[in-house]
Formats: C-alpha cells, structure tokens, sequence
C-alpha cells in the first residue's frame, strides 16, 4: 500500500484546512482553538505523511502549495461529509440533556438573550447553554452553532427559518449629549447633530436612505461597527443614534427624541440545521426562545 497517500487523523486534515482557509498558523490556531506550535506540528505531521510540501510561505503568510491546492476540494469534502456525520449523530439523540450552542449578535447576547437564557436553564436545568456572542455569521451546517438568532432573513440554504418578532427601534442620545448641543425637534434639525453610524456595515445608512434621506458615510461623527460598543458611545455622549426601543428606554442616561420619524422595526429571525432541529433538547430551547423573544 502507497502510505503517501494515506491520511490516518482527521484533526490533521482539519488542520490543513483551517490554514489553508485562513492563511497563517495564528488565524487557524484561534479558529481551531489549539496553539500555534501544535498546529505547525501538525501540519508538518500531514507533510510527512504524505511526502509532500502542502504550504508556500508569502509576505502575508502561507499560501496552498500545487500539491496543497490540489487536496483542498478533496479536505473540504471530508469536511462536509464528517459534519454530516456528527449531525445525523446528533438528531438522533432523544435525551432532553445536553448541550445546545446558540449565536447571537453581541449586542443582542449583552442586552437581549441573558434573561431569557436564565429562564431556559430554570426549566431545563440538564440542558447546557453555551452563547457565542459574534457579529460574523456562523455557519450552522458545520456546527459552528446549533441555533441562531438573527436580525435579519437568514439566506444560508439548507436551515429552518422562523419570523419571531420585530423589535421596535428608537433614536436616543445621552443626557450630557443634548445639555451640550441641544435638543433636535425635527429631522431636519437631527442633520445638524452629530450622529453615530458604522463604519463598514452600511445597515443604517441603506435605512436612513430608504426613508427619503439624502445621506452618505461622511453624515456620520463617529462610526463603530461593534454594537455594543456603539451603544456605548451613545451612552457616553458622542452624538445621537439608533437601537432596539426596549433598551434605550431602560437606560436612565439616555432619552429618546420624539420627531415623528417612523423608524422600520428590527426582525427577530431563528435558524438551525434541519436534521438537529428534530433533537428534543434542540427543540425544547428553540421553543422557549421563541417564546422569550416574542417577550422582549
């Protein structure tokens, strides 16, 4: 038998896909969660195995080799067929016991989900909750996540999708902010303000322009795409901004300014693979947040 092209461990292949995906070592060891002289251990592991050089170093860091980037499609199905395995494992589980992992935005896991995930571990304290907190979409067929809340319409094929909610938006600003610079009455004064956006998200700025206003990034004082760090900023005085209603009114250094401006609600979408949305526990938490969601 050709040992060469034999490849005996599925961490190393995970390993040569992550850096092969990422780029570097450091980038792959943080998605993988191992160290970085493990992962180059690994790799050189792989190499060996095979009897081939997988990686070219570059300026910006490691790059498929020919030999590399003939194996990725082949890495990448492995992958795909590996996850499809641990999935059709973990439906068929019928004990209403174990962990569910579930994605947020961060502002959503700091202000919206803390509570509702506190009843959850009341009603079904077997059940384990791990809360990853992200604003990049975590890939559900890979198990990246088990079920996630979404802002907006999941596309991602192959998920179940539910409408929960819509959360009412506001515009606020900090006490401190409008003792300095005033109180706007009308749009047209909010113009004159400074204002608080994102930076490369363009989410608000396609919002204000579907509600007729003539705006570009340059509109913006201070730009964050953190939301949560946003907020803060809100918070502490930079200018006015925008979040979910329920906030802002609960915050007692903010006010929110009344200038008969409908603002379009906030979607509250979940999603999860289909074949572990048949998982009891699965299900269980998917319904109770649901329910808190539809709550908040």
């Amino acid at each position: 038998m050709d040992n060469s092209l034999r490849i005996d461990d599925w961490s190393l292949v995970q390993s040569f896909l992550a850096v092969a995906e990422t780029g570097s070592l450091s980038a792959a060891a943080r998605r993988l969660g191992r160290s970085q002289p493990t992962l180059g251990r690994q790799i050189r592991a792989l190499e060996e195995n095979l009897g081939a050089e997988l990686f070219l170093r570059h300026p910006r860091g490691l790059r498929p080799s020919e030999t590399g980037a003939a194996l990725l499609p082949m890495a990448q199905r492995m992958q795909a067929e590996m996850h499809t395995l641990s999935l059709t494992a973990a439906g068929q589980s019928q004990r209403l016991q174990g962990a569910v992992r579930i994605t947020a935005s961060v502002f959503a896991s700091h202000h919206l989900l803390p509570p509702i995930l506190a009843d959850i571990r009341a009603a079904e304290p077997l059940i384990q909750l791990d809360l990853i907190p992200s604003d990049t979409t975590e890939n559900l067929l890979f198990r990246e996540a088990d079920i996630a809340v979404r802002m907006y319409r999941p596309t991602q094929l192959d998920i179940v999708t539910r409408h929960i909610t819509d959360l009412e938006l506001g515009i606020f600003a900090a006490h401190s902010y409008l003792r300095r610079a005033g109180h706007p009455e009308t749009a047209e004064d909010l113009m004159g303000h400074d204002l608080i956006g994102y930076d490369r998200n363009d989410l608000i700025l396609r919002a204000m322009q579907a509600m007729g206003w003539s705006v570009t990034r340059d509109a913006f004082a201070v730009r964050c795409d953190n939301q949560a760090t946003y907020w803060d900023l809100l918070r502490a005085g930079c200018g006015i901004g925008f979040s979910q209603a329920n906030v802002g009114r609960a915050d007692p250094l903010v006010q929110e300014l009344e200038m008969g401006i409908d603002m379009p609600p906030l979607p509250v979408w979940l999603a999860a693979h289909p074949m572990m949305r048949q998982t009891p526990r699965l299900r269980r938490v998917w319904n109770l947040l649901a329910d808190g969601l539809a709550r908040s």
